[in-house]
């Protein structure tokens, strides 16, 4: 029904004399709310101020912040030149730390983050932060700065072999790694450290540093448990952007070396395995059809 009809039949709203203004008590036309006159209207709720508001949402902004660096990416800041080219000093990167929460383990040739499996930094001074620091690094919006955290490259997982002699390539499985895509410039695989074979243990990780003359990595940490390995339970995530300086935002891919076929120690046994698998029953449908002869003979 039109606004303002006093009967059964629609009339236009603009009738001649008739008076819409809000003090002769009928409707409003521009918002439809009752004018003064009508006491059974509700009153118009007042909205709360900003100020009353502004702490619920810096609440609320700040459990989201502490969930995303609890369960999605948490930026670190790297202190070293260990992974340089691919990392500088002073970069930060994006920590992807969802996928671990979904049975993901580390893979050959991602870039992670790992805490110090004990005995990597014990000579490294840790900084002293101020209590603001304290605060954004534990919501996730600055990277920490008390936590004892290294960053490498993956080169062999749980049940790899691993090895590298002096002038040589890094192998995995016996197969060589083309390493000219990330290696620090100028560096050998591990001229300074020649290291294995080594069996690395499931539920571990090789890691190296992509500058191999400046990083100590896994080679520099054989005397300990696990052979210079770390624990995929130690492992943060994996680095998959650097973040900033916004001029060397980049995300970190795995190389293509890290693809070629054969690498996996599973698919390396696969053809023998399916050779054994294939034989046995022939052998048997030999032997049977040989007694079967002499049988009836």
């Amino acid at each position: 029904m039109a606004v303002g009809a006093r009967s059964g039949h629609d009339e236009p709203e603009d009738r001649p004399g008739h008076d819409e203004s809000p003090a002769a008590g009928g409707a409003d036309g521009a918002t439809g709310e009752s004018g003064p006159a009508d006491s059974g209207g509700a009153a118009p709720k007042k909205h709360r101020s900003f100020w009353v508001e502004l702490p619920l949402l810096v609440g609320i902004a700040l459990v989201l912040a502490l969930l995303i660096k609890t369960f999605l990416v948490q930026a670190f800041s790297i202190p070293s030149d260990s992974m340089q080219n691919t990392l500088q000093r002073g970069d930060r990167v994006l920590v992807d730390k969802l996928t671990p929460w979904f049975g993901s383990e580390p893979e050959r040739g991602e870039v992670v983050v790992f805490h110090d499996p004990g005995g990597w930094l014990e000579d490294t001074e840790t900084p002293d932060p101020n209590v603001a620091q304290k605060f954004l690094s534990f919501i996730g919006l600055m990277p920490s700065a008390e936590e004892k955290d290294l960053i490498k490259r993956v080169i062999a997982v749980g049940g790899d072999t691993v090895e590298c002699k002096e002038n040589g390539p890094v192998t995995v499985n016996g197969k060589a790694l083309d390493e000219k895509s990330f290696i620090f410039p100028g560096n050998t695989p591990c001229n300074d450290r020649p290291f294995g074979p080594i069996k690395v243990e499931e539920g571990r990780i090789f890691v190296m540093g992509d500058h191999r003359q400046n990083s100590l990595d896994s080679r520099y940490h054989q005397e300990l448990p696990g052979q210079g390995t770390v624990s995929n339970d130690e492992v943060v995530g994996r680095a998959v952007v650097i973040a900033w300086p916004l001029g060397r935002w980049a995300t970190l891919p795995i190389p293509d070396t890290f693809d070629q076929p054969g690498l996996n120690a599973a698919a390396a046994m696969a053809p023998a395995a399916l050779g054994v698998a294939g034989a046995v029953p022939l052998v048997l449908w030999r032997r049977r059809r040989l007694t079967g002869g002499r049988t009836a003979g």
